[in-house]
Formats: structure tokens, C-alpha cells, sequence
């Protein structure tokens, strides 16, 4: 059924009929404010106290974190991390932020675009960590695409300090402000590894995702 079926069909069985322009005009009113929920206290700190929780957060999310002066130590802080867990392919999102980097004599079989199932690694970029429960937000674009988060086993993120905010709405503002509240397809919210406990209440570890979650704190102010 398409969307205007469905939603007719929501509409009979309340006996309503189409929206009345003034009745459209107070929805909007009403959604386009977008006031903040109750926010904990601990969110609400300076930017410096807001790193510090996130990567205690994210740290016992089971996210693996490697704090870096610049985009310029990526390459280095992943071919040792992709080492150890005997990992020689990474996938890349094509973001402007990564094209810089160098990938000449990592050793490392480096392409861009869209993670299939299978691959081993993917690198992105977030565009924003959460202080309060240690999560990053990333959303879809053509250079970016979804399955870069979720298809391989170890995911990367490139996460800028000056990114982070504490709750969840200074990150939603974030967005909106930077789409002009043109959504993004998808955004994806993730706290630590993908896991879960549904069967016999036995952590899996990679049950929906990626098993592990490195993290790369860049300290740079670009």
C-alpha cells in the first residue's frame, strides 16, 4: 500500500477527514520548535568535562579509543590496530576529510565506497559524539554510505573533539543546522561494538554489526 492509502486508511477509522489548513498550520507550530526533553545532569558540562565523559562512555561501551594530535596520524594509528586483528583490506568512506590521507606503503588493499558483506574494516567519519552515553552519530550520504557502520566485522571513526556536545539534543541541533533541517536519509546513532543478549542471556558480541569499534579522537582544531 502506498502512504497515502495507509494514512487514508488511518484517517477513516478515525473518522477524520483531510487536514484543514489551520489544523496543518498548528502541527507545524507545533513540531518546529523542537524544545529539549528532560537533559541529565551530567551532559550539562564544559566542552573539555564533555570529551572527558564521552570517552569514558564510549570506553565502557566497549569502544576502543586512540586519541590523535591530527587527521595526519590516521593512517598510522590504523595499521597497527588493522595488524592486530590480522586485517589487510579496509573500505573507506569517500569523504573529504579522509582524501587527504596517505595510503602508499601501509600495506593495506584501500578502497572507497560502499562496505559489502564480508569485507573486514571500514573508516568513517562521525559527525558527532554524544557526552552522555558515549555515542557517536554518522548519517547517510552518496559519500558515505550506510554499510560502511554496519557490513564489516571492525568499524573506524574519525571523530573530531570539537564534535562532540553533551546530549542528545545539542547533537540533533547540530544536524538540523547542518542540512537546514533537510534530514538525511539515514542517521545512525552507535554506542560501542553491536552486541546482544537476546539468546540464553549471552552476550554476542558483532550480533547486528561490527564486533569491534575503534574510535580515533582527533584533537586538531581545523
Amino acid at each position: 500500500m502506498s502512504k497515502a492509502e495507509i494514512l487514508g486508511s488511518i484517517r477513516r477509522g478515525l473518522k477524520r477527514g483531510e487536514p484543514t489548513h489551520t489544523q496543518r498550520a498548528a502541527v507545524a507550530a507545533r513540531l518546529t520548535p523542537h524544545g529539549h526533553n528532560l537533559i541529565p545532569k551530567r551532559a550539562l558540562l564544559p566542552h573539555q568535562e564533555q570529551v572527558s565523559l564521552f570517552t569514558a562512555m564510549a570506553i565502557e561501551a566497549a569502544a576502543e579509543i586512540v586519541e590523535l594530535e591530527s587527521e595526519a596520524s590516521i593512517v598510522e594509528a590504523v595499521k597497527p590496530w588493522l595488524k592486530e586483528q590480522h586485517i589487510d583490506t579496509l573500505t573507506i568512506a569517500n569523504d573529504a576529510q579522509l582524501d587527504p590521507l596517505d595510503w602508499e606503503g601501509s600495506q593495506l588493499q584501500v578502497q572507497t565506497g560502499t562496505a559489502h558483506v564480508g569485507d573486514a574494516a571500514s573508516l568513517t567519519v562521525a559527525f558527532a559524539g554524544i557526552a552522555e552515553t558515549g555515542t557517536l552519530m554518522l548519517h547517510s550520504s552518496k559519500e558515505s554510505p550506510t554499510t560502511l557502520n554496519f557490513l564489516p566485522d571492525n568499524h573506524i571513526v574519525v571523530l573530531h573533539k570539537r564534535n562532540i556536545v553533551g546530549p542528545y539534543e545539542e547533537a540533533w541541533k547540530k544536524l538540523r543546522e547542518a542540512t537546514k533541517s533537510i534530514m538525511p536519509r539515514t542517521v545512525n546513532l552507535i554506542t560501542g561494538p553491536s552486541r546482544s543478549a537476546d539468546i540464553e542471556q549471552r552476550l554476542q558480541m558483532g550480533a547486528h554489526g561490527p564486533k569491534r569499534l575503534l574510535i580515533l579522537l582527533v584533537s586538531d582544531s581545523k
